[in-house]
């Protein structure tokens, strides 16, 4: 067992009715594998307590994106769990122990909670494509050509539907952009013109100005764009990626901005990642990278601490109801 698994703080609620069968049984609940002064408040006010990890424990609230290892080995350790706190919107790391333990077990993940800062970084790397930052950034001499999209009156294409993309379209509002939403299905979004579903993304991809990646990593979303979508796109057009890197092929991406297929690119995401020194990619010059830091620790703190007073409230409740951002096992996400 790993170290993440023992000897660490859980919360135990002050009252709780039995639930139903069907719904995670009130207990207590683990905060691990380092809880914080913050997280452990937000527990607290929700009226629960702390106490050690033991066998009586019935939810894990999860502060680590990074070791799913550990989340393995805390599980193992705590069979009873019936409720699963995960720390980041994207939930591709710990996808295997969400089918694994998804029949038992309600895995509720950050979804939404990030919405605002990494929708802001979002329209940061998009105006910064648009103005070809990234080339001026580099640039060590006046530049004599003139260079530069204006984002107003734009046509935006938005692959997703979750909270970053709906605070994203909010952003655009006063860009006059005309916004199309790729989801999985056809519902209406609101802010959006139209939405069509996923298998209609190459038929709508020729008229977008920007291109803004925010969907879930699923096996079945794993690169999304390719050479055949780049080849699709605008040479003038954008992408902009917030979600996981493997949603495009990187490979194909450095070929369309070296040939001139889409004018730029701005990842927060990439893959691999960490982009490796040397790699291509930091070497083009329509292309603006930054390292997964659309939401730093510092502004998601207290986002997911507020997460995590909702949910132990919804748990202690009792009803098995109230929960947010509750993970599909059968989408992965």
């Amino acid at each position: 067992m790993s170290t993440a698994a023992r000897g660490h703080r859980a919360v135990v609620p002050t009252s709780g009715a039995p639930l139903p069968i069907d719904a995670p049984q009130s207990g207590p609940v683990a905060v691990l594998p380092e809880p914080t002064d913050l997280h452990v408040t937000a527990v607290t006010e929700a009226g629960g307590t702390v106490a050690p990890l033991d066998a009586q424990t019935r939810g894990l609230i999860w502060l680590d994106p990074r070791d799913p290892s550990g989340l393995a080995d805390a599980l193992d350790a705590a069979p009873g769990v019936g409720w699963v706190q995960l720390p980041f919107a994207g939930v591709d790391a710990f996808a295997h122990l969400i089918q694994e333990h998804g029949d038992r077990v309600l895995f509720t993940s950050a979804k939404g909670a990030y919405a605002e800062p990494v929708a802001e970084h979002a329209l940061a790397l998009t105006l910064g494509t648009l103005r070809v930052l990234p080339k001026r950034a580099r640039a060590s001499s006046w530049a004599t050509e003139p260079e530069g999209v204006s984002l107003y009156g734009r046509n935006v294409l938005v692959i997703g539907a979750g909270g970053i993309a709906l605070e994203y379209i909010r952003l655009l509002a006063p860009f006059d952009v005309d916004v199309t939403v790729v989801r999985r299905s056809a519902d209406p979004v609101d802010g959006a013109s139209r939405t069509v579903t996923t298998d209609q993304l190459d038929a709508v991809l020729p008229v977008a100005d920007v291109v803004m990646i925010a969907a879930a990593m699923t096996s079945g979303t794993a690169k999304l764009f390719g050479a055949q979508q780049f080849a699709s796109m605008k040479p003038s057009a954008r992408l902009v990626n917030v979600a996981r890197g493997g949603l495009v092929d990187t490979d194909a991406l450095v070929d369309a901005l070296r040939t001139g297929a889409i004018a730029g690119a701005g990842l927060d995401v990439t893959d691999p990642e960490p982009l490796p020194d040397g790699h291509p990619l930091w070497s083009e010059p329509g292309a603006v990278i930054t390292p997964h830091q659309a939401d730093t620790p510092e502004m998601v703190a207290p986002l997911l601490a507020e997460r995590v007073r909702l949910n132990t409230t919804a748990f202690l409740a009792g009803s098995g109801e109230g929960f947010v951002g509750v993970v599909d096992p059968v989408a992965g996400y």
